[in-house]
């Protein structure tokens, strides 16, 4: 997603303010980023915490592109729009489920395994 709003962003940033694009690629940025930190931490119950950061942030990427949407002026960016708000909700559903899985799972992160607790969720 990150990728795509750059790409986004870089072609068409005479139209777009520079605040814009600045809080767009932020905010696209930010998703993969809060799960590496998330992950990083090593708790299950901080990794969830940090997915539904993550799922804030694929949010307002989908908020600023319906607002580009709805800008007068703006009526040719519409295909590669749908396109990046299709992406967007496509990472919000993953993270989603993500977060269902860690939620049903009762691994409290890798912080939490010692030699015994790995080897019993290796077989």
């Amino acid at each position: 997603m990150a990728n795509g709003i750059y790409d986004f962003t870089e072609k068409h940033k005479k139209v777009l303010s520079y605040s814009l694009r600045d809080q767009i690629e932020r905010a696209a940025l930010s998703v993969s980023n809060n799960v590496a930190e998330g992950f990083e931490r090593g708790t299950t119950n901080e990794l969830l915490m940090f997915i539904y950061i993550a799922r804030g942030s694929a949010g307002e990427v989908r908020s600023m592109l319906c607002f580009i949407e709805r800008r007068k002026g703006f009526d040719h960016f519409k295909a590669q729009n749908l396109d990046l708000k299709s992406i967007a909700e496509i990472c919000s559903r993953q993270l989603r489920g993500r977060a269902e899985h860690l939620q049903n799972s009762d691994i409290k992160g890798q912080r939490h395994l010692n030699e015994k607790s790995r080897q019993q969720y290796e077989t």
